[in-house]
């Protein structure tokens, strides 16, 4: 089990925290320049209802890029494997998360997994409902389940800052639906994907959500299963090869556990049948993860020997 008490794992959050003076918080969504920088928080929980935190834990994030695994889920359970991966693939790539290049290369322009930004526009699109209003509901509604928590919402200000700013987003939607990926108006989309990403929570959350993706889908306090197990495998392996963005193969060998990253800071983290975790540190590397968070989960897997492989 990672870390007896929350003292430890402070001490581990405090070593981490000497790396944050190397990131930059993200200022392309001018809502997230805001964070501050050296601020770290993490928490831990098992699947008897445990948790152990450290660090900045009163600090909300917006999920950024970590609703990609939860939307993709969700569009699983809408719409099964085989429509989901008709349009988007399964193959990582070392290109940047908001790369427009392999749709101009790829087989008929798929993008090629839902971890990037086409990948999850083409994802969220596939979301059921006959309003931009009942889709987002439909998404809240289920991220509050898996959180157990029904007082989560979005940060309308992070959203609106991320919608007037989308435009090369919205220049991935317009190619896709030239080529037929999509086929809604691109300006709704992007509202859709813009209140998706801003969907805020504690690291608290967050860990309790890691924590039913670790144990296939099941919340394990009360046994209810929220997402199918073959969902929920299927979202670790793909967190495994793409979600750290095109730092997923060196965070395979340092750290080792199915992960999500976002640019607000966060990291989701699952450690099969084990624990999920939560992680907020809003410097970034120049890749777009969290610098800090990644130090602490290589500080973690190190000491306690979590790799999966």
């Amino acid at each position: 089990m990672p870390c007896r008490s929350s003292e430890e794992l402070q001490e581990l959050v405090e070593e981490a925290k000497k790396c944050t003076k190397h990131g930059k918080v993200a200022d392309y969504i001018p809502a997230l320049k805001k964070a501050r920088q050296h601020d770290l928080s993490v928490a831990i929980s098992h699947p008897d209802g445990t948790c152990i935190s450290a660090g900045d834990i009163e600090d909300k994030i917006t999920l950024q890029s970590i609703s990609k695994v939860l939307a993709l889920a969700f569009a699983l359970m809408d719409c099964g494997e085989e429509r989901v991966f008709s349009k988007v693939g399964y193959e990582p790539t070392g290109d940047p998360f908001n790369s427009i290049i392999k749709l101009e290369i790829s087989n008929a322009s798929k993008p090629l997994n839902p971890m990037i930004n086409a990948g999850a526009l083409a994802v969220t699109h596939m979301i059921k409902g006959s309003s931009i209003e009942e889709r987002f509901k439909r998404i809240l509604e289920f991220v509050r389940g898996l959180a157990g928590n029904p007082d989560i919402t979005y940060s309308e200000e992070v959203a609106k800052s991320e919608f007037d700013t989308a435009f090369l987003n919205r220049s991935l939607c317009y190619f896709m639906k030239q080529n037929s990926v999509i086929d809604e108006d691109v300006e709704d989309l992007i509202e859709l994907y813009t209140k998706q990403c801003a969907i805020e929570m504690d690291c608290l959350d967050l860990a309790r959500i890691g924590t039913v993706f670790a144990m296939d889908g099941e919340e394990p306090v009360t046994g209810r299963m929220l997402i199918p197990a073959d969902v929920a495998r299927l979202c670790k392996t793909l967190m495994v090869t793409c979600g750290m963005y095109n730092a997923s193969g060196e965070f395979a060998v340092r750290v080792g556990i199915p992960a999500k990253s976002g640019v607000s800071g966060g990291i989701m983290g699952s450690f099969p049948n084990r624990f999920g975790i939560g992680i907020f540190g809003p410097a970034l590397d120049e890749r777009g993860n969290s610098i800090a968070g990644l130090k602490l989960l290589e500080l973690l897997s190190g000491r306690y020997k979590l790799s999966i492989f």
